[in-house]
């Protein structure tokens, strides 16, 4: 065992849900060594994180699932993953436990811990303006602290007692503020005058299945009634990509017009004049790299019935864009990227917004301005982006009263 004071050497753990919250918690690591050389990172985390020297007590994949009805399904599993996981914290007592997003699976964790008497901290809050204001109170329970990456969220929380703090948003620091369409066109190798259009389904299996076709039927109808068009379509991971492949194969498409990609997400959007795309975080994305979208999304049939029946969303918008816009004070009504969801997320309706922004300059341009100005709300003031400002609001529960 180390000689050093347990600030000087903590053991910390963090609890990471997905592929997105890897990345979180690797940055954040990244921060933490900065600050505490000597650390110890435990808990649940994929490759990333375990390339920063992470000790991953149980596989990621356990926690990748979506929607009421996929989780309901594995229900046992996962309440005996949770039961292991709080008894081997419990046993390790590290300076903090920082639950990566996965609130349906953290928030429970974290509840258990700090009532244990461990230092516990939520990073990523819950959509609290979305889902049920008064999760706040019981997220309160959960965590000491939650990290927000959204700047309206802090004022909710305060409402109702919660230590929150707004730490920007680590998407923000990866894209400039003013894109370069040249650049990414060139690195794709598109045409420079050519209309291109990214079309992004998905990174989940259960999103393909349910926005795939509708997504490339769009695309074949955008590109039947715009001459030149290519369209360019990047694959979250390699499995999704050979399940694009097979879908395209089946979908009648012009070849020479469509470009698959192995990844490259964030080039094909700022390749693009126009982007569509599953509601979730890649329409963030899109807004960072200032391209106009279009957003549509399904859901599970019994996910979406078990929301409309409880009442859960409080919302009139889903894409991430149009509720910061509001929340930013650009307008309670302000809509800067279509969306189709559920049963009017159909080719042809798709296809029809996608058309209007193409044949809308002056429209483009105003959310391109826009979006520049959501960047810029969304960027952490610290020297060091999200994740070092992150790193500080942990570290303060690590050493009290030495902020």
């Amino acid at each position: 065992m180390s000689s050093a004071a347990p600030t000087e050497s903590p053991l910390i753990a963090l609890l990471a849900g997905e592929d997105s919250g890897d990345q979180l918690g690797a940055d954040l690591i990244a921060a933490l060594r900065q600050r505490y050389p000597h650390a110890r990172f435990v808990g649940i985390g994929g490759k990333r994180m375990q390339a920063q020297g992470f000790e991953s007590w149980f596989d990621i994949r356990e926690l990748s699932l979506f929607g009421l009805a996929e989780v309901v399904s594995h229900l046992p599993r996962l309440l005996n993953l949770r039961k292991a996981l709080v008894a081997r914290l419990l046993a390790a007592q590290p300076a903090v436990v920082v639950g990566i997003d996965a609130p349906d699976f953290n928030l429970g964790v974290e509840q258990r811990l700090k009532q244990a008497g461990l230092r516990t901290v939520h990073y990523v809050s819950p959509s609290v303006w979305a889902w049920r204001e008064k999760r706040a109170e019981k997220i309160g329970r959960s965590a000491d602290r939650v990290l927000c990456l959204f700047p309206m969220e802090p004022a909710i929380y305060a409402k109702h007692g919660v230590d929150a703090r707004f730490t920007g948003h680590p998407l923000a620091d990866r894209f400039p503020l003013v894109s370069d369409r040249a650049a990414a066109r060139d690195a794709l190798q598109l045409p420079q005058d050519a209309p291109v259009l990214a079309v992004l389904p998905g990174s989940r299996g259960s999103e393909l299945a349910r926005l795939g076709e509708p997504f490339l039927d769009a695309a074949r109808r955008v590109a039947a009634a715009l001459p030149g068009l290519r369209v360019v379509i990047p694959a979250a991971n390699p499995r999704m990509l050979e399940r694009l492949r097979a879908l395209i194969a089946r979908t009648p498409q012009d070849a020479a017009a469509l470009q698959l990609l192995d990844g490259q997400a964030h080039e094909a959007m700022q390749a693009a004049d126009v982007v569509l795309l599953a509601s979730g975080t890649a329409t963030l994305e899109a807004m960072l790299a200032k391209r106009p979208m279009v957003v549509g999304y399904r859901v599970a049939p019994a996910s979406y019935r078990i929301a409309r029946l409880l009442r859960m969303l409080k919302t009139d918008v889903y894409a991430l864009p149009n509720i910061l816009a509001r929340a930013c004070g650009m307008g309670e009504h302000v809509v800067l990227a279509p969306e189709l969801m559920q049963d009017d997320c159909t080719a042809a309706k798709l296809a029809d917004a996608v058309l209007a922004l193409f044949n809308d300059s002056e429209r483009r341009g105003a959310i391109v301005a826009a979006f520049e100005q959501l960047h810029r709300a969304l960027r952490a003031e610290l020297e060091g982006g999200a994740a070092e400002a992150a790193a500080g609001a942990i570290g303060e529960l690590i050493e009290p009263g030495h902020a």
